[in-house]
């Protein structure tokens, strides 16, 4: 219906239970215009979905010891002990920075309390990164990583690039680039063929593009493609993936770290991940600096939430009927996903659109949770 009314070019609704397989199903177009359908096997950036990824395998190297939750990551990473914290600008407009009165850890990167931001929710870390004169984060550039922090580590909760810098600390543990550390030890073994940093022919000729939706509600196709030969691989944002794909790796989460009859995580490491790591504060609504970019985001309005190891954490049961301590996030180009280990489900909702927290996406997402808890 979404689609008919226009509201969306395409999208991809995917929704599975800890043994049932469940589906996937696409409906629309990968791009206005064009014929090409949206399908399961329809190419898409997942953004920030790549953050659960990038803390299954920091999690893995916690388990095998060779990362620690709460050792100075310093220890693995020793230049995320030069980042220091921010304290306002002078007269001239230059940042005034201060040492952080603690080392900034593992626990801190995947729980978004080690000061660190994004700029299209900070205003202070545009003028920041102005200021310091770093290159942008989609810029692939290992310097965009060098933002100063809003905050002493583990005063407060803000969004921000820290699952980048937990990404470094799985390459120094590793020895290994981000990404073949992912299809050596999650991607492989879970069957997720068609998810990498870098597109290969096979999955450009399936991809969904971006599209632009104005001021008036129009929607504009792009040919938006992340940076296809960065300096770093982004832990927090840099992956495509299919909805097919990313299904495997969330009910790899609702079943406690197996797939079939692969294991990635220990059950105890992932009722940890699962685990409100925030008790003291709460995950605040995130107010856009750049409208172009995002909307205001607010997963669950008046409504308080916590963190886990990298999901955001529902502390009572949600609008849509889900568990209280349930899983979820999303990515910049409109897609979510969303974990319930009360339930024993997983859905994922695939669309390609900008800005962030489209009403449209959002909405079909709520929606299509909703009618699945429902029909249970």
């Amino acid at each position: 219906g979404a689609v008919q009314r226009g509201e969306l070019p395409g999208v991809v609704a995917a929704a599975a239970g800890r043994e049932e397989t469940g589906f996937a199903h696409g409906f629309g177009v990968r791009r206005l215009g064009a014929p090409d359908p949206m399908t399961p096997d329809t190419v898409a950036w997942i953004a920030s979905m790549t953050k659960a990824v990038t803390a299954v395998a920091a999690m893995r190297l916690v388990e095998a010891k060779r990362l620690s939750l709460d050792a100075p990551a310093a220890e693995v990473l020793p230049e995320i002990a030069e980042l220091q914290v921010l304290e306002g600008f002078g007269a001239d407009g230059q940042a005034l920075l201060r040492a952080p009165k603690r080392a900034i850890t593992l626990r801190h990167l995947l729980t978004h309390t080690s000061g660190l931001s994004y700029e299209m929710w900070s205003r202070q870390t545009i003028a920041a990164r102005k200021a310091l004169g770093l290159p942008s984060m989609n810029s692939g550039r290992l310097a965009a990583l060098r933002l100063p922090l809003l905050f002493d580590p583990g005063e407060a909760w803000n969004y921000g690039i820290g699952l980048d810098w937990a990404g470094r600390m799985v390459e120094a543990a590793s020895g290994q680039r981000l990404g073949a550390h992912f299809a050596e030890t999650i991607f492989g073994p879970l069957g997720m063929a068609d998810t990498a940093f870098r597109l290969t022919d096979a999955m450009r000729a399936r991809m969904a593009s971006v599209h632009a939706r104005g001021p008036d509600g129009v929607l504009t196709p792009t040919d938006m493609i992340i940076e296809q030969d960065p300096e770093f691989e982004s832990g927090g944002g840099g992956l495509y993936s299919t909805a097919r794909d990313y299904l495997a790796f969330a009910r790899m989460i609702l079943n406690g770290g197996r797939h079939g009859r692969e294991r990635l995580l220990k059950p105890e490491t992932v009722a940890m991940m699962a685990q409100d790591q925030i008790p003291r504060l709460t995950v605040q609504p995130m107010i856009s600096a750049m409208p172009a970019a995002t909307n205001d985001a607010d997963f669950f309005p008046g409504q308080p939430c916590g963190w886990g190891l990298s999901f955001l954490v529902n502390r009572r049961p949600s609008p849509q009927g889900r568990s209280a301590g349930g899983l979820a996030w999303a990515g910049l180009a409109n897609t979510y996903y969303w974990i319930d280990h009360g339930r024993g489900t997983t859905g994922i909702l695939i669309s390609q659109v900008l800005p962030f927290f489209d009403a449209k996406a959002v909405g079909l997402f709520r929606a299509f949770e909703a009618t699945m808890n429902a029909a249970a």
